[in-house]
Parts: C-alpha cells; structure tokens; sequence
C-alpha cells in the first residue's frame, strides 16, 4: 500500500476516534473504536476490555494515557502472541516493538505516556474526573477538545503501524 494511501486511512481513523471521544468518552475505548472501525475489525472482548482503562486507568490520571493503552490494545489484538504459543516468549517480540512505536509518538508529541503529564502539557493542571466539581472544571479547561486530538493522534499512529506491518514483501495484506 501506498504511503499516501495509508496517511489517508490513518487519517479517518483520526476523526473517527476524536468523534468517538467527544460523544461517548472513555479515552482507550474510543481510541480502539476509531482505529478497528477504520481497519474493519470486530473484537467485542478487546472492546469491553477497554472500559476501565481511561484517564490512566479507572479515572485516576495517575497511570499510562488510555489513548495509547487503547492503540495497545489494538496492536496486541492483530500482532500478538496466541495463547497456543504462551509459553513462548519470543511470539509476544512484535508486539513489544510496535507498541513500543507507539509509546515514542507519545513521548515525541507529548513528552510522557502518562495520563496526569500530558493533562499538565496540555492544560497546565491535572484533573480528578471522579470529583464532580473537578470534572466540571476539566470540561472548562477544554479538556474533551484536548483529549479527542490526544485519541485521535493515537488512533491514526496505531493504523499507521498496524497497515505497514501488514505488508508482505509482494505488497499484499497478511490480514
């Protein structure tokens, strides 16, 4: 496939997840909603899965962004080890080394994996959504527009990685 062709794909991928992220929220599920409806794959589980991984896991902003742990999630699902072959660590290496892209796009763009570091990049302050009154204020700050972007930009570097790796040296999808 085509550079030109995969930025395009990447890029509905984008608007699919930072629309997602603004009307249903939840940082790694809508991160995996864009990027499997863009690459036209159902996972149920992975997506149920998902749930409690936002605003660094439970909503504590504490932990890695759910935005990235979203695009793991969807990297593991397509190029990860298979519980026939567990016991195998060596099955589990590309997984590690394109999630592992992934997380250096967060560090390049945001300087941390780390939802509370990228809340104070982008908005000066972190945030505890469990309390009503500061959930209210995040909303002020503009915290669903920074957010959606942070999804979406997670969104279309997961498809990047994901459609590269898929192409065999003849040009054709593994998939």
């Amino acid at each position: 496939m085509e550079p030109k062709k995969i930025r395009e794909i990447a890029e509905k991928a984008f608007y699919k997840a930072r629309d997602y992220e603004k009307s249903c929220t939840g940082c790694a599920q809508t991160t995996f909603a864009g990027v499997m409806d863009t690459l036209g794959i159902e996972s149920q589980d992975a997506f149920k899965g998902a749930s409690g991984l936002a605003d660094g896991v439970g909503l504590t902003g504490d932990g890695t962004c759910g935005a990235l742990l979203g695009g793991a999630i969807a990297i593991g699902l397509i190029f990860g080890r298979e519980r026939k072959d567990f016991s195998d660590p060596l099955k589990a290496m590309k997984s590690y080394l394109l999630v592992k892209e992934l997380y250096q796009d967060f560090l390049d763009r945001y300087g941390s994996a780390r939802c509370c570091e990228i809340q104070k990049k982008l908005m000066g302050r972190t945030f505890n959504l469990l309390d009503p009154r500061e959930l209210e204020e995040a909303m002020n700050f503009g915290m669903m527009e920074h957010c959606s972007k942070v999804v979406g930009n997670s969104a279309r570097k997961t498809v990047e990685i994901i459609l590269r790796e898929m192409e065999d040296k003849s040009g054709r999808k593994e998939f």
